[in-house]
């Protein structure tokens, strides 16, 4: 048995570029899984349930890939936030943000289909927000990155200028544990090399 095709089931540009910088070239596959469809109040439970349904919508497609759905939620002081509707709860959301502390769960699914196998796992990282003016926040809404990340920031991005210090995983708050993808694809029987060059 070869190493399987490498099956990204998201159209997360951050997640694609994190492989790319660790020597995977994935095929990327978005899902457009509705996540509106799970509603679950713990944080863990919700990521690692909407990253098996998105890698489970694509699975089909590829009869004989390995299949990666991640989804990225961040919870402050018992709440889940994931992507900000409009710019108004984003600046809302940096006020209740800014000089607190956050938790990042990102949900990780891999789908071996070839052996038939699924392993669904989460990583938290701790997030300590800078006490930014609303000034600031007016103009790190105006970007429009709030609008396209879960937590309202990027870490890769200019949002990274408002992260005092990270706890845990560094790529796990970009949306995918580059040390958790390793160990899973251990425990699936591959090497992490194995995919290196794979296009």
């Amino acid at each position: 048995m070869g190493i399987p095709q490498f099956i990204l089931a998201s159209a997360s540009p951050a997640r694609r570029r994190l492989l790319q910088t660790a020597g995977i070239e994935p095929v990327i596959c978005p899902s457009d899984f509705d996540e509106s469809q799970v509603k679950l109040s713990d944080p863990a439970q919700l990521v690692q349930t909407l990253a098996q349904r998105k890698a489970e919508t694509v699975a089909p497609q590829f009869p004989s890939g390995l299949i990666v759905g991640c989804d990225s939620v961040l919870a402050v002081n018992g709440e889940i936030h994931g992507k900000p509707k409009n710019a108004e709860e984003a600046y809302q959301r940096w006020q209740m943000m800014r000089g607190n502390i956050g938790d990042l769960y990102t949900g990780h699914a891999l789908i071996d289909l070839s052996h038939n196998r699924t392993l669904v796992k989460c990583q938290v990282t701790r997030v300590y927000f800078a006490s930014i003016s609303d000034r600031t926040i007016d103009a790190y809404v105006a970007t429009g990155e709030p609008l396209k990340c879960a937590g309202a920031f990027a870490l890769e991005g200019r949002g990274g200028l408002f992260v005092e210090k990270l706890e845990g995983c560094h790529s796990n708050v970009i949306g995918l544990s580059l040390p958790l993808l390793r160990q899973m694809l251990v425990e699936l029987g591959y090497e992490v090399t194995d995919f290196w060059n794979e296009c």
